[in-house]
């Protein structure tokens, strides 16, 4: 058996910058070994041939919503069928990770059957191919280090659970807002372990333009992650890393400890409604620049 299967539904390889942050991430995951999968999901221009010309699994026939966007829950339906691995690992085709990766794998096969893995990620400039040579990751790393940013609480691209789990998962729009958060409030409510991994895995994301969706207009505002937030519940369901009550620091899962941010978090989601209506939601957008601000100057 596998350790783990990564799998993936990458934009099409039609941008020149894009198909050239896809292809960095895809060859990091490669990089990882024999004992790592790869799965792409997807039909749009070039994600076929990529496939084949880095030798990974490819599978075209994803469920998509009325407007052609493929489904979360057909994604992650499609690398269950066709995975072996003891793991599954969910992460954005603009997402380098590194040889650090499998320590912290290694670490989370030693959980109960039940667990989510999810992490901050941080935003690096990257417009040329990686050369995958000795010291690759050395030299990300220390890019990172020199001019990498460190994203918020809301910047999660990857999970990582095992198999058997989020086999019902709504008819999510990939790429759209709303859906991460629903994946920690259905993890947090079940309740199995929700870790979060941010101290232990650093996870590249490249940075790049908004071009590929209608208009070039950032995700959150696009009717479809209105839809996504609704069929995960509504505006209370979206849960960030703030919420997630673990952590995995120095090879150990610990509960994360008490803070002034996640003490305001739980106040502004008791707070929150379902919809961005009323004085609920005021009181709620007051709390979270509050929060944010206090947090920022504290």
């Amino acid at each position: 058996m596998k350790m783990l299967t990564i799998f993936s539904a990458p934009k099409p390889f039609v941008d020149p910058h894009i198909k050239v942050i896809q292809l960095n991430a895809l060859r990091s995951w490669k990089e990882l070994g024999v004992d790592v999968d790869v799965i792409l999901i997807g039909d749009d221009p070039g994600i076929a041939a990529t496939a084949d010309m880095e030798g990974v699994i490819h599978l075209p026939a994803v469920e998509v919503n009325q407007l052609g966007t493929p489904l979360v829950s057909s994604i992650f339906n499609l690398a269950r069928e066709n995975s072996a691995s003891g793991l599954l690992m969910y992460l954005n085709a603009d997402i380098i990770l590194l040889p650090e990766t499998l320590q912290v794998i290694d670490q989370l096969q030693g959980l109960r059957k039940e667990f989510l893995g999810v992490g901050r990620r941080s935003d690096l400039e990257l417009t040329q191919e990686i050369n995958f040579s000795d010291n690759w990751s050395d030299a990300i790393k220390a890019k990172v280090r020199q001019e990498g940013i460190l994203r918020g609480y809301s910047a999660m691209d990857y999970f990582i659970f095992p198999p058997q789990l989020y086999n019902n998962i709504p008819d999510f729009a990939i790429g759209r807002a709303g859906w991460d958060n629903w994946m920690i409030y259905q993890g947090i409510k079940q309740p199995w372990p929700v870790i979060d991994l941010t101290p232990s895995l650093t996870v590249v994301h490249q940075e790049h333009n908004y071009h590929h969706l209608p208009e070039g207009a950032i995700h959150y505002d696009l009717e479809e992650s209105h839809q996504n937030v609704a069929l995960g519940g509504g505006m209370r369901n979206l849960y960030d890393l703030l919420d997630v009550p673990l952590i995995l620091k120095d090879g150990r899962i610990v509960p994360k400890p008490l803070s002034l941010e996640r003490s305001l978090r739980k106040i502004e989601r008791l707070v929150t409604p379902d919809q961005q209506l009323g004085w609920r939601w005021s009181a709620t957008r007051i709390l979270r620049k509050t929060r944010k601000k206090i947090t920022q100057t504290g």
